[in-house]
């Protein structure tokens, strides 16, 4: 079966000298039609499907802003533009039509590579350059259509809040979410949300932290916590700022280690979930770093053997993660 994607480069979606901006994507761009995917289209998420993650409030507070044309709406700098609020409709949108195509049985696996990203944005406001939350609202599709349990993994260099205040208090919603620790936006401690051990999860790890780390993480958390949990449906949030020269962060993947990674995510999906996996972008600050990073999750999804590898390994020595892996899966209660 087929894995298809949707692209919304939201071209007007755009701010003065700021880093998530269009140009994000020129390098992909062009190769999206070389790729083993099919593109499918994406359109604009109702006011309803948003309304699951974000209050109405909230929703119509954006559409009000946005008539009056470009301005910074939080200290992150999160901007909007007068298309902001469509654009926003549309980027999850995107990820709703890549979930539906996999539900559907449509497509065996997809990915939304859509801006503006989502992953900080909190039901209540819009932060971290993210508007609506595109990938908590593309999972509360899956359960609104009748799926029992979903679970979003975040592999991107920032901790997902959003996502994590999305499905806080929702037991069929689970969250694992590796990001550097103490940077924006500050939050994703391995202690937070006591009442949901098992089911949210986070991985806070020091600079430099990449390919080696990440593939221990997936084995020694990511696996046991998606084994015990059992959701139907596994939702990606793929962040290629986690490359060790991304401009914003210090992480250490390079190319091959997102693939690898990407690698055992679908792994986990098609031994769990009869394969049902939506990846969604979200940051990378570097285009050349996101063209390569998206590319190698297509190798993912398509089972490549070979593996997308720019030569770019990363020059830093990884961290010592031995103590971090057995703390959070001492307070998860994950067994030997």
């Amino acid at each position: 079966m087929k894995t298809v994607y949707t692209f919304v480069p939201s071209r007007e979606h755009e701010y003065p000298n700021h880093p998530e901006k269009p140009g994000r994507l020129d390098i992909l761009d062009p190769l999206l039609d070389s790729l083993n995917a099919e593109k499918i289209e994406a359109t604009p998420a109702t006011h309803e499907q948003v309304a699951r993650v974000h209050q109405p409030q909230l929703i119509k507070a954006i559409e009000e802003v946005c008539k009056q044309g470009a301005g910074i709406i939080d200290h992150a700098p999160t901007y909007v533009t007068q298309t902001s609020y469509q654009d926003a409709l549309l980027a999850a949108g995107g990820a709703i039509a890549c979930t539906r195509a996999v539900l559907n049985g449509d497509a065996k696996n997809a990915f939304a590579i859509v801006r503006p990203p989502g992953h900080h944005a909190e039901p209540d406001r819009p932060m971290g350059f993210c508007i609506f939350n595109n990938i908590a609202i593309a999972a509360r599709e899956a359960l609104a259509t009748g799926m029992e349990r979903v679970m979003v993994i975040d592999y991107d260099a920032h901790h997902g809040n959003g996502t994590q205040a999305a499905c806080m208090d929702d037991e069929r919603f689970g969250f694992i979410s590796t990001h550097q620790w103490g940077i924006y936006p500050g939050t994703g401690w391995i202690s937070d949300a006591p009442h949901a051990k098992g089911r949210l999860v986070n991985v806070p790890l020091n600079q430099f932290a990449g390919d080696e780390v990440f593939a221990r993480a997936a084995d020694d958390i990511f696996k046991p916590v998606v084994e015990k949990f059992r959701p139907q449906m596994l939702f990606i949030s793929a962040g290629f700022d986690a490359h060790w020269n991304d401009p914003l962060t210090s992480l250490g993947l390079s190319t091959r280690g997102f693939f690898n990674i990407s690698k055992k995510l679908v792994e986990l999906a098609d031994k769990h979930c009869q394969g049902k996996i939506v990846f969604v972008l979200e940051g990378g600050y570097d285009p050349r770093n996101v063209a390569n990073g998206a590319s190698a999750v297509f190798d993912a999804l398509t089972h490549s053997t070979v593996g997308k590898d720019a030569g770019d390994p990363s020059p830093h020595q990884e961290p010592d993660y031995e103590s971090r892996i057995a703390e959070i899966r001492k307070w998860h209660g994950i067994k030997s």
